[in-house]
């Protein structure tokens, strides 16, 4: 069984920063680990010892981490705003490489926006969503048919979805964080149109 403090999860955990898990554990693949859930990015000053949701996070995080590896080799997740891009490569410095496979969706880019940004060593593929999930996102992005996993559990159905999106070769336009500040929209309220 990998022990998340092997991984390069590690120090997130350490942190406090890997919230509501849907899944958080050993995959099927030897030696890894991974995460379905939220990473804090920016946490609430904290009054006394009562614990406060953090003011942002990366939402809907699919990663996976293998053990005695130092880096990250492919997150996907949501970002309520573009602007937080420049707050995940400064948590995730040091956990992400050159050559990661890291996909940010973001509630307030043009709806048929792609593109990537650098930041750091690490290239982020940036897309929008509007109305759907990081899973089902990342499912059509990679190709892949609910039928191909619905034989496997938890942890194999990451794998799978991570390891056929560590090969995607997504040659979308590359722009700078500024450039990308520049361009993006109001963001959207989560909790318009929707019945009370």
């Amino acid at each position: 069984m990998t022990a998340i403090e092997n991984t390069a999860l590690g120090r997130l955990e350490k942190e406090g920063r890997l919230l509501n898990a849907v899944f958080k554990g050993g995959t099927i693949k030897p030696g890894r680990f991974g995460f379905r859930g939220d990473v804090a990015l920016k946490f609430q000053a904290q009054v006394a010892d009562e614990k406060r949701p953090p003011d942002y996070s990366i939402e809907q995080v699919l990663t996976i981490a293998q053990d005695g590896e130092q880096t990250i080799p492919v997150l996907a997740g949501y970002l309520h705003s573009f602007a937080y891009l420049a707050d995940v490569a400064g948590v995730l410095d040091g956990a992400l490489s050159r050559d990661g496979s890291y996909f940010m969706f973001c509630n307030n880019i043009d709806l048929l926006a792609k593109y990537r940004v650098k930041l750091g060593n690490a290239t982020f593929h940036v897309l929008p969503c509007d109305e759907s999930t990081v899973w089902k996102e990342m499912m059509d992005l990679v190709g892949i048919n609910k039928d191909d996993i619905k034989k496997l559990d938890s942890g194999g159905k990451l794998d799978y979805l991570l390891d056929g999106a560590k090969n995607l070769d997504l040659s979308y336009d590359e722009i700078s964080y500024e450039d990308g500040l520049k361009r993006m929209e109001p963001v959207k309220n989560r909790n318009e149109n929707r019945p009370v």
